[in-house]
């Protein structure tokens, strides 16, 4: 299952993807209209779920992209990776093992949300050198 959540700037681009890769495949955490809200009030709980493990990764969409993805790295085992084009989303799986991605619904279209979205869950993580480095900021985190 995948988190997928928004503020009000996202909303349009998440009934889209939602709409398009088959509402079975997500958990929505909002928000439910274009009325005006706090991204941290999405982020947070999608962000934690995730930590969690009650979905498997998650995608958060604002309008820029940095509110929501400054949100879920404040959640300890979060990665967050704004993501603004297919090869970004590919590279932050692939070597960060990103598990949430944060996309700029004002500064992307429609179709290139859907080519980062379905790249980022078909990319496998490389491990390796980047286990090591996964593994100083889980170190990081716990202190």
């Amino acid at each position: 299952m995948i988190a997928i959540g928004c503020d009000h700037g996202g909303f349009e681009l998440k009934k889209f993807v939602i709409n398009s890769l088959g509402e079975e495949n997500f958990k929505d955490y909002g928000t439910f209209s274009d009325n005006s809200c706090d991204y941290p009030d999405i982020a947070f709980p999608l962000a934690k779920d995730v930590a969690k493990g009650i979905c498997e990764r998650g995608i958060l969409i604002c309008r820029s992209g940095v509110g929501v993805d400054i949100c879920a790295n404040k959640v300890r085992g979060i990665r967050c990776a704004l993501c603004f084009n297919k090869k970004i989303g590919e590279m932050s799986k692939r070597h960060e093992d990103a598990n949430i991605i944060a996309l700029p619904a004002d500064y992307i279209t429609k179709e290139d949300a859907l080519d980062i979205i379905n790249n980022w869950l078909n990319t496998k993580f490389e491990g390796e050198r980047h286990e090591r480095r996964i593994n100083k900021i889980k170190k990081f985190e716990e202190r």
